[in-house]
């Protein structure tokens, strides 16, 4: 009997609600490929679906978190070859639409598509020594993905034309100081930093707050400040009749962690069109 293949991704659901997935194609570094991005997009909406998912971790298997696509497929697509099969164009922007919150842990060489896809994260974590890189350029491609959108918005737009225009590399310790990353733990401290970090927004936030504030940060990119404090207070009205503000309120009184029910699926559009004044004071 034929055993099944290592999976391109592992997964691995903790205790306290945190999926961690692992790009696991350490011979090749985790090198991207249409088998692992259709597995990513899948597994992204069975952890949507599931209410026990809380937050995710995404890291990479062995010394790299992903280099970039495999260079079979660069080379089959330079040559005139198509990288896809037609027809399967999976979403590369999975994360900015997760209504749960993503912790990249950034664990080597991150570049291409591994870049954007540390990007698309929420949060993120890196090594000292990790290394950064558009790669475009160097290419002859264009920041893919709506890279050219989310990286003046994380490093202004001076750091993100040097980083877009050079695809020079930048360690972990230049991410931090340009704000493309968080913060930076050592080799053997990285995953567990950002486990415990994933852990406690599982623990102690509401899930229905983190699925709005999540829509919230992106959305207001497009709208001015009065159009963004009118939108968060029409939201407000909104979070305030759901059961976790209650849940809030109580367990902070009763000075106890809050039990928050988990969300399942894509997180309810929530109607504003008849909140009031009244509604929205705190």
């Amino acid at each position: 009997m034929t055993e099944n293949p290592t999976p391109l991704i592992l997964t691995e659901l903790t205790d306290d609600g945190v999926m961690l997935l692992t790009l696991n194609r350490p011979e090749r570094h985790n090198a991207w490929t249409l088998e692992m991005e259709l597995l990513y997009n899948e597994l992204f909406d069975r952890a949507e679906a599931d209410p026990r998912v809380r937050a995710v971790v995404l890291t990479g298997a062995g010394r790299s978190f992903c280099p970039g696509m495999d260079m079979s497929v660069l080379d089959g697509a330079s040559s005139g070859a198509r990288p896809w099969p037609t027809g399967q164009l999976p979403p590369r922007t999975r994360p900015m639409s997760f209504p749960k919150p993503v912790v990249a842990a950034v664990n080597g060489a991150c570049a291409g598509i591994g870049f954007n896809q540390a990007l698309m994260c929420d949060v993120r974590f890196a090594v000292p020594h990790a290394r950064f890189a558009a790669a475009f350029s160097a290419r002859g491609l264009v920041a893919e993905d709506g890279v050219s959108w989310i990286l003046p918005r994380l490093v202004g737009y001076g750091n993100a034309a040097d980083l877009l225009l050079s695809s020079r590399r930048v360690t972990g310790t230049e991410a931090l100081s340009l704000g493309l990353v968080n913060r930076l733990a050592e080799p053997g401290r990285l995953l567990p930093e950002a486990l415990a970090y994933a852990t406690e927004l599982a623990r102690s936030a509401s899930p229905y707050a983190m699925s709005l504030i999540k829509r919230q940060l992106a959305e207001d990119q497009a709208r001015t400040f009065a159009d963004s404090s009118d939108r968060a207070a029409a939201l407000l009205a909104v979070a305030k009749r759901a059961p976790d503000y209650r849940e809030g309120v109580l367990s902070f009184i009763e000075r106890r962690r809050p039990e928050f029910a988990g969300l399942g699926g894509t997180a309810p559009e929530p109607s504003v069109a008849s909140s009031s004044p009244a509604e929205t004071s705190s």
